[in-house]
């Protein structure tokens, strides 16, 4: 007994060395209370990677702390959290041609010869984020325009949704494509006047190509995973809901872990699509003992994107008549991957873009909440981007969370009316219309599809603009969100969505240290700078992880 208390008290000692407390002062401190007002502070406490306590200027400042950091006035607020983006393709990005922001398809396919040119080794040229509707031309590209410059390698370039992909003449036929290819379920495969490819697959069509290209090896995967979390925090970014993971992503993610905490806070959705789908949720819940990662969740997509007209309409398409996009799954295989998911305890969120995938999604989850009883699971649509009148006040009344990416609306305002018309554009990124009816939304950036830069979704959210400040007063403004409403979602909403609200999105006692140091106050500036907002420093369990 004697040595049983020795070793306790030797327990105990030891744990009381190892903590450390830590004092930062003269702060211009910004967070969400309970009741979602704003609340200010100037000095934080925490010991190790727990908040102790938020101080005022008429607090007595504790005298106690191992360290004592001067913020120096900076503005400090919670970690930022991104409700829906994609960190290994961001991280392969970051390894591979960026199209983002080419002005044509002459333009993209430099972009491609001069990454080609720069990596000789590679076996395959591989790239995203080209948009044809930034170009004069308003049209997809075609395999020829990339076969005049580069003959002697395949090439597989995504469009910046991905949802649809460019391919060159080799890459189509390593894949065997020919006249009599038909086009899957889900997909499409886009022809000229003969019927041959052009070179643009769409959705479930793009598999024909990417099936060829080889896998990634583990130690791969997880470089590009490390890069791009450590890039993500440069943002101010302290946790992603990544949206969609396969086994070896899930395996990547824990080898890192094994070793150190993760860069940042991953909430992993299992991705649906996975051929081991059903072995990863047979193993449950998955949270490592540093809460960097977490998976309790499982993604579904149900349709492609508004850009490639893939989103899935009830209607056809304003500016394609007789095209009403795609849906990936048929009603039995949509249901089945649903109600297994809620069935082994999981969150279900599901893509839906076009009006006719979210009609079908909130009939499935209003048909099989209520069967399997889960609607504390908080199921959740990602996108909620086309939405009928009626289907808005859905989401409050069965408990589903629209986890939307402001930045997608002044992305897409260029292009969306002329998509879908001036009638179905009123349910579109309706943000303003789905609070007043009751939802609680998370928001995000869908990077790469978007920059993941959340200052920038922070300016779309509030002023409905892109950084020009275009158009003046904003792209339908009546779908605004206030500051503190876009704040929250970025923040103590994000966290509610991924169930995490007891340990993220705001800064109180007992929460996670995660905080992020800005270059300028927030809540003072102009409303149409706050995408010009950088982060000074950012903190992640009371450990700096930026320089």
């Amino acid at each position: 007994m004697k040595n049983f208390a020795l070793v306790l008290g030797l327990c105990l000692f030891s744990n009381y060395i190892l903590a450390e407390t830590t004092l930062i002062i003269n702060v211009n401190g910004y967070t969400l209370n309970s009741d979602r007002e704003l609340q200010t502070f100037t000095a934080l406490k925490f010991t190790n990677d727990r908040i102790d306590r938020l101080y005022s200027s008429t607090d007595e400042l504790p005298t106690d702390a191992d360290t004592v950091i001067d913020g120096n006035g900076n503005t400090l607020i919670p970690g930022l959290i991104d409700a829906h983006g994609h960190i290994s393709s961001y991280g392969f990005n970051l390894l591979r041609v960026d199209l983002v922001g080419a002005n044509s398809e002459l333009e993209a396919v430099q972009r491609i010869l001069n990454f080609s040119e720069q990596n000789t080794e590679l076996e395959w040229i591989l790239g995203r984020g080209w948009n044809q509707v930034l170009w004069d031309s308003n049209a997809f590209p075609t395999a020829s325009s990339i076969d005049d410059l580069i003959s002697d390698k395949p090439v597989w370039v995504t469009r910046i949704d991905g949802h649809a992909g460019w391919a060159n003449s080799i890459a189509m036929d390593l894949a065997g494509i020919d006249l009599d290819t038909e086009d899957p379920t889900g997909g499409k495969i886009m022809r000229d006047e003969k019927g041959s490819a052009t070179g643009i697959f769409v959705d479930v069509a793009m598999n024909y190509i990417s099936s060829n290209i080889p896998n990634p090896t583990l130690e791969e995967q997880k470089f590009a995973l490390r890069t791009a979390m450590e890039s993500l925090a440069d943002y101010g970014i302290t946790s992603v809901h990544d949206a969609g993971i396969g086994s070896q992503t899930v395996r990547a993610y824990k080898e890192i872990n094994e070793d150190e905490p993760l860069p940042i806070r991953v909430n992993a959705m299992l991705s649906a699509s996975d051929p081991l789908y059903q072995d990863r949720l047979n193993e449950g819940f998955y949270r490592s003992d540093d809460d960097t990662f977490v998976i309790h969740s499982v993604k579904i997509v149900g349709d492609g994107a508004l850009g490639s007209r893939g989103a899935a309409l009830i209607e056809d398409y304003s500016d394609d008549l007789g095209n009403r996009g795609l849906l990936r799954y048929d009603d039995e295989r949509l249901e089945f991957l649903m109600r297994s998911a809620m069935n082994e305890g999981f969150q279900v969120n599901t893509h839906a873009i076009g009006d006719n995938a979210n009609l079908k999604v909130l009939d499935n989850y209003e048909r099989l909440i209520a069967e399997t009883n889960s609607r504390e699971r908080r199921h959740r649509i990602e996108h909620a981007q086309i939405l009928r009148y009626e289907d808005i006040s859905r989401f409050a009344r069965l408990g589903v969370i629209p986890s939307m990416q402001a930045t997608h609306a002044t992305s897409d305002k260029n292009m969306a009316q002329e998509r879908i018309g001036e009638i179905r554009i009123q349910g579109a990124y309706a943000w303003r219309k789905l609070i007043d009816a009751g939802a609680l939304i998370a928001n995000g950036s869908d990077f790469p599809v978007e920059s993941p830069n959340p200052f920038w979704g922070l300016h779309a959210a509030v002023n409905r603009q892109d950084r020009s400040n275009d158009p003046p007063g904003g792209w339908f403004p009546e779908e605004k969100m206030s500051l503190i409403e876009a704040f929250a979602s970025f923040t103590i909403d994000a966290a509610y969505a991924g169930h995490q609200e007891d340990i993220l999105g705001t800064l109180e006692t007992g929460k996670k240290a995660d905080f992020v140091f800005l270059d300028r106050d927030i809540f003072s500036i102009p409303e149409n700078e706050l995408w010009k907002i950088q982060p000074i420093e950012t903190w992640i369990n009371g450990l700096k992880v930026t320089d």
